[in-house]
C-alpha cells in the first residue's frame, strides 16, 4: 500500500503541514497562504521541503 500523505515545510514561513501528494487542486499553506502543492496529473509538484512520509 502506498503512502499518499507527506509532511511538508513551507518555503516562505517554515510552517509544517500534512498534505495529500496526489492533490487535484492547489494546496495552500494554512499560515501564510503560499502554494505548497500544484496538481500535475498524478503526483503533485511539491514546492516545500518534504520532511517525512506519513502513513
Amino acid at each position: 500500500m502506498t503512502n499518499n500523505f507527506v509532511k511538508v515545510k513551507c518555503p516562505d514561513c517554515g510552517a509544517e503541514q500534512i498534505v495529500f501528494k496526489k492533490a487535484a487542486t492547489k494546496v495552500l499553506c494554512n499560515v501564510c497562504g503560499s502554494v505548497l502543492v500544484t496538481p500535475k496529473g498524478g503526483n503533485g509538484e511539491i514546492s516545500g521541503e518534504v520532511l517525512e512520509v506519513v502513513g
